[in-house]
């Protein structure tokens, strides 16, 4: 099992609002913007291939703010278009607290991360013992049919709890506040809570009166 040891002190960062990477899942990315294919070129010079996705937050006009939590992930799939864009894939492996932006002659961010307290991002798949996934699923019917989306409802039922939980997080049309707060969630448990509270929250504003008991 990878250690916090093991990772290193510095990473490239790719300030994205609303889009969201946890531990175990994955991320597809179109990148064309030059600072950033310069990113992932020095990235997969790297032995761990490492980007840290990490949302902005909102401060004064000119100002630039980053939240204090972000996730990093492996590249582990690209693929080149014809004009010199990359489609890749970010495998998560584990959150980070940013100490601090490192100055350097690089056209993207980078900073010097901190990995400890998120040891159980490193471990096996979580699971959630406390997870009823027939109500769960009824009421993501309502959202969905309340939000116009489509989805395989058959391969969210065979899903593993981790799975469905991190899949929908990263997916469900949620505001970056709101994405940020499921990947602060300490454990797997504490964001399904957080995801059905979400999805209740946008019931009740659609005018539906029914929640998860």
């Amino acid at each position: 099992m990878m250690k916090a040891a093991d990772l290193p002190d510095a990473i490239p960062l790719f300030p994205l609002p609303g889009a969201l990477l946890l531990p175990r899942a994955r991320l597809p990315l179109h990148i064309f913007e030059p600072r950033y294919l310069q990113m992932l070129e020095d990235a997969m010079k790297t032995r761990d291939r490492l980007i840290g996705m990490i949302q902005p937050r909102p401060a004064p006009q000119g100002e630039r703010k980053l939240n204090a939590i972000g996730c990093a992930g492996r590249v582990t799939a690209f693929s080149e278009t014809e004009d010199g864009r990359y489609m890749i894939t970010l495998t998560g492996i584990s959150r980070f607290r940013l100490r601090r932006e490192v100055a350097g002659f690089a056209p993207y961010l980078r900073g010097e991360v901190d990995w400890t307290g998120f040891d159980r991002d490193l471990g096996r798949p979580e699971q959630d013992d406390g997870f009823r996934r027939e109500p769960f699923l009824a009421l993501l019917g309502r959202y969905f049919e309340s939000q116009q989306l489509a989805t395989d409802w058959d391969a969210l039922k065979d899903a593993e709890d981790e799975l469905l939980i991190n899949s929908l997080s990263m997916l469900l049309p949620f505001e970056p506040e709101e994405k940020q707060a499921l990947l602060e969630a300490p454990t797997l448990a504490t964001r399904r809570e957080t995801l059905v509270t979400l999805i209740e929250f946008a019931l009740r504003s659609g005018g539906e009166e029914d929640v998860l008991q």
